[in-house]
């Protein structure tokens, strides 16, 4: 059933919710999710956020555990899972897409039970795209902005909201917020609006065709790559404001009386990444370059069912510094371009 309420009363009910809550938080002019504190700039009309919420399921950085080696005794305490419920409010379609590509990396055997257990107990309030940026194209990975999945589903018309729980849990969140019926046609402008804003957008005809799994070693041999990756300063700046890049780092920090193993986000742009004794597989970063992109584009799809291991969000479209993006790649080497 729809719901709406005034656009102005959004930070009441975000303050209402009786558990913690992560929202799009601006401070120093940037806009980043974080978690809900009395006094925080709420920023829910940023279309996207300077990294995506994947930070909130899988941390740029975690503390996993702690040995102590006293003689030749040695104890570890591991570090306690996610055990409370959270809201993750205010997500778009593009990143809770995401969350589809990490589940299949992070829920299948052997599970990451840190990621699990936050995937569990998280509640997702999406809000439809009211303005979509020119770096968007989303709708190319067949996503909807008008139409995100969660279990709310908040659309802007004017000053107001129109809520929508898709879910159980989705239903049990609203049951406690100040609303009033609404009429499901009155957010069908509203949606039509959005479709049409993201057609309007420069990257919204790019085309997929030949890039995907059956194409895997032609992609592979292009002579393109080379041209394509010569400017790339291996910087990783495009892995880390990915929603769906989830090469990380397990590494141990001795303190002195303890040792704590921790994981960090990794990059497959950097010339270390798994560096090991004999050295890497991956020496030239013509090689790495060609590796980030054939894994959004061909590997993750031919291993998941056609799935790309890219959203459409356009965050690496915006912070490469060299202009150096997947829509270049899309362009060079996609079908429609031989």
């Amino acid at each position: 059933m729809m719901r709406k309420f005034a656009a102005a009363k959004v930070e009441d009910i975000i303050k209402s919710i009786p558990m913690p809550v992560y929202a799009p938080i601006e401070e120093n002019g940037l806009v980043q999710y974080d978690r809900y504190e009395e006094g925080a700039k709420l920023n829910l009309d940023t279309c996207k956020t300077e990294k995506s919420p994947k930070d909130v399921l899988f941390p740029q950085w975690e503390d996993m555990m702690h040995f102590r080696v006293e003689g030749k005794n040695i104890s570890l305490t591991e570090q306690e899972r996610c055990s409370q419920d959270y809201v993750l409010f205010g997500a778009r379609a593009c990143d809770l897409k995401a969350f589809e590509v990490l589940d299949r990396v992070f829920l299948v055997d052997p599970v990451d039970t840190y990621y699990a257990a936050r995937r569990a107990h998280g509640i997702t309030v999406a809000i439809a795209c009211g303005q979509p940026e020119d770096t968007c194209f989303c709708g190319v990975f067949g996503i909807d902005p008008a139409n995100p999945t969660a279990d709310v589903v908040l659309w802007k018309a004017g000053e107001e909201y129109y809520a929508e729980a898709q879910t159980k849990r989705g239903e049990e969140l609203m049951a406690n917020w100040e609303t009033e019926e609404a009429n499901a046609a009155d957010v069908e402008p509203v949606k039509a609006e959005i479709t049409k804003k993201l057609a309007e957008k420069p990257f919204a005809n790019l085309s997929l065709k030949g890039l995907d799994g059956d194409h895997m070693m032609e992609m592979f041999g292009s002579d393109k790559w080379k041209k394509l990756s010569m400017a790339c300063l291996g910087c990783g700046s495009c892995t880390f404001v990915c929603p769906t890049c989830q090469c990380y780092d397990i590494r141990d920090y001795d303190s002195g009386k303890d040792i704590q193993r921790y994981r960090c986000w990794d990059s497959c742009m950097y010339s270390d990444f798994t560096l090991m004794a004999h050295g890497t597989n991956r020496p030239t970063q013509v090689e790495r370059y060609r590796q980030r992109f054939m894994h959004k584009l061909c590997y993750y799809p031919a291993n998941n069912e056609g799935l790309y291991s890219c959203v459409g969000c356009g965050r690496c479209v915006r912070k490469c510094p060299m202009n150096l993006n997947i829509v270049k790649v899309i362009k060079a080497l996609g079908e429609e371009n031989k």
